[in-house]
């Protein structure tokens, strides 16, 4: 018997995830997106429906998910809570990459009352970074330092941004101005986005710049480390350059008037960013990740250094970030419609990672669609 799953939203990543689940002949698949050209680029594929629908109204969103045995989500983040709420309701397991300003485990309470399974923040990072972090927690009999470096960039540096949003520029705006929270000695601490920048050499990369950014969302809760930073990764010099738009004001969602006009700056600044922004025809761009967790076993301290290196797909033309952001989250939701994840609520990746069985599942899969993980453990 064929699974029926349902993916919300058609950009890069949500495009990605259709194309990999209707890749498996035991689903039938149906993405939906509010934006035709989004959809007609998804034409050809085969074992695909795609319908034009608004799935931010609640409404719709309930008969589009009528018949689905599991949902991939990939909307905007200021859809993320409410489309969850919703999913939940409708009594749907949900896996899910929507970088929610709100704490998603709000609605722990729901899922468990409506007995459905929930995995969020199923992506690169949070996502692959929080069940790297889980599965060394879970092999440690205690856990000192956990720190996650991560960024998508295009493999040519070109002036003034030397960068490129694999996602919606209203969102990587986001990450420059919200505040980070970080532990330190115990204690959850909160720094500006953009702070505490340092320079890094990664193989096969160069130098990259790492800045604090606010990643670490479930694992301010979840894992019990007393060191734990995530940083954002970019060529040098872009940071600097976020800095200065946002202290300019450019970032604000203050209403301003201009010559009578009622304006918001940081609608301005995505609209006119979004076209320099955006991945050209053909260009090459690269994901990197590592993640360092410390701590000891057995009396002895031990290191795990986890390293994902991936580039666009030379065959299909896919971006980095957007592989390693949706399989993730196609090879969870395949893992909630066979019924391997039962148990209701609302999980980030990390507790899935208590169970060896399952993290070896993932990366298996994800080893399958040639996105490589080097895991290395070492005396500290």
């Amino acid at each position: 018997m064929k699974h029926n799953a349902v993916v919300l939203g058609c950009g890069l990543v949500g495009a990605t995830m259709a194309r990999d689940m209707a890749s498996d002949p035991e689903f039938n698949v149906v993405i939906a997106d509010l934006n035709p050209e989004n959809l007609r680029k998804l034409e050809s594929v085969p074992n695909l429906i795609r319908k034009q629908e608004d799935v931010s109204e609640a409404k719709k969103l309930r008969t589009l998910i009528a018949d689905a045995d599991v949902v991939l989500g990939a909307l905007p983040s200021r859809f993320g809570l409410q489309t969850l709420r919703t999913v939940l309701e409708c009594r749907k397991p949900y896996a899910d990459i929507s970088f929610m300003a709100e704490d998603a485990m709000e609605l722990d309470s729901l899922a468990k009352e409506k007995g459905i399974s929930a995995v969020v923040d199923c992506g690169v990072s949070p996502g692959l970074s929080n069940l790297m972090i889980g599965r060394s927690v879970a092999e440690f009999d205690e856990t000192r330092r956990a720190e996650i470096y991560v960024g998508g960039l295009p493999k040519a540096r070109r002036w003034p941004f030397q960068y490129k949003a694999p996602f919606a520029p209203h969102d990587v705006i986001e990450e420059y101005t919200r505040p980070a929270r970080l532990v330190e000695n115990g204690r959850v601490v909160v720094k500006a986005a953009l702070s505490e920048p340092e320079l890094i050499d990664f193989p096969r990369v160069g130098t990259l710049e790492a800045f604090n950014t606010d990643g670490l969302r479930s694992l301010l809760k979840t894992v019990m480390v007393p060191d734990m930073k995530e940083k954002t990764l970019r060529y040098p010099g872009h940071a600097e350059l976020m800095r200065v738009f946002r202290e300019t004001g450019l970032f604000s969602q203050e209403t301003i008037d201009v010559r009578g006009a009622r304006i918001v700056p940081r609608e301005v600044t995505s609209r006119l960013l979004f076209p320099l922004w955006a991945k050209e025809e053909g260009e090459q761009e690269f994901t990197v990740l590592r993640v360092i967790v410390e701590g000891a076993k057995s009396a002895e301290s031990f290191r795990h250094t986890y390293d994902l290196y991936d580039e666009t797909d030379a065959k299909t033309g896919t971006s980095s970030m957007a592989r390693t952001t949706a399989f993730p989250c196609a090879i969870v939701a395949r893992m909630l419609a066979r019924r391997m994840i039962t148990e209701p609520g609302v999980f980030p990746p990390e507790l899935l990672a208590n169970n060896s069985i399952f993290f070896d599942h993932i990366l298996d899969a994800l080893h399958h669609r040639g996105v490589h993980i080097a895991r290395k453990s070492e005396k500290a």
